[in-house]
């Protein structure tokens, strides 16, 4: 009778552990933190939508400035707390899965605050905004890849850092796009010898936090929009035409834009997707969106028609 007793707890243990197992595979292959790009997230059409909320977009706090690494297994971003300066957090694939988002460090105090980062296209270096508490002294530095890891964080060295900088983004040929906050504009520089020994302001009509493109055929910004003064700003984008000029500031519209504010425009490595952050909108401070670039292609081809 014992026996019998031991062998139908036995078969019901065994029952139970084929059980737990069966439901923990269900549980992992529901994770957001399992290999796939973009951090496991179900992708967007030609409507923005939310980015990881709860993981990676958190109500209660600014999220923004985030950027991929070229193969899409590396994630940066930053966020901070309002009246709270800002930290770069990231997450990458480890083992075929996404490891817990950590705070970088990256100039480990040299800066007080560090924000909005960007990943060069051959993945070999991350530009950042680091800047003193109180928001001033703003300036890029950048962190050089070793092994698997990053070496020190570096500041520029070019008359880029002569005034109060911030959002460095860069097209594939090396050449930089960047805020002057000194002087409210957006500027340039073309990479000469790894260095930007010359700089030269964006001749364009409106927009701050430029976002230039790979092949630099275009140009997102963040901008007040025109015709409504009231809503915060919208992303704007402006094309290359063939004479070297920028087109009229284009507004991505309301699948993009909403009442509230949109900023820190960005496009993923392989050109497929457009995140920006949403500003004081409704349960949140600000949170991260994504949006297919198809909505940028069809602007594109539009505009080329007329």
């Amino acid at each position: 009778m014992k026996k019998v007793y031991f062998i139908l707890i036995l078969v019901f243990s065994v029952f139970l552990s084929a059980c737990n197992t069966k439901n923990q595979r269900s549980k992992d292959s529901d994770s957001p933190t399992i290999e796939n790009p973009y951090f496991g997230q179900k992708t967007p059409g030609l409507t923005a939508e939310i980015f990881a909320a709860g993981l990676v977009s958190i109500n209660g706090r600014y999220d923004y400035g985030i950027s991929f690494s070229p193969d899409l297994d590396e994630m940066y971003f930053s966020a901070n707390k309002k009246g709270k300066t800002a930290d770069i957090y990231f997450s990458k694939i480890e083992d075929k899965k996404w490891k817990t988002i950590q705070k970088a460090n990256f100039t480990q105090g040299q800066k007080d605050a560090e924000m909005e980062p960007f990943f060069k296209a051959d993945g070999k270096r991350i530009y950042f905004t680091g800047y003193s508490s109180g928001y001033k002294d703003e300036e890029i530095w950048y962190v050089d890849r070793l092994g698997n890891g990053w070496s020190n964080a570096i500041k520029l060295d070019s008359p880029i850092n002569d005034d109060n900088v911030m959002y460095l983004t860069q097209a594939k040929n090396g050449d930089v796009f960047y805020d002057n906050i000194s002087k409210r504009k957006m500027y340039s520089s073309s990479s000469k010898n790894d260095g930007f020994p010359e700089v030269q302001e964006v001749k364009v009509e409106i927009g701050s936090h430029a976002f230039i493109s790979s092949s630099q055929d275009y140009l997102l910004v963040q901008a007040q929009n025109k015709k409504d003064k009231k809503r915060g700003s919208d992303i704007y984008v402006y094309f290359k035409k063939k004479d070297g000029t920028w087109s009229k500031p284009i507004n991505l519209g309301n699948t993009v834009n909403s009442n509230f504010g949109e900023a820190v425009p960005s496009v993923t490595p392989d050109g497929k997707y457009l995140f920006f952050s949403r500003y004081n909108e409704e349960g949140g401070i600000s949170n991260l969106y994504w949006v297919s670039t198809k909505i940028i292609s069809k602007l594109k081809m539009a505009y080329f028609k007329k």
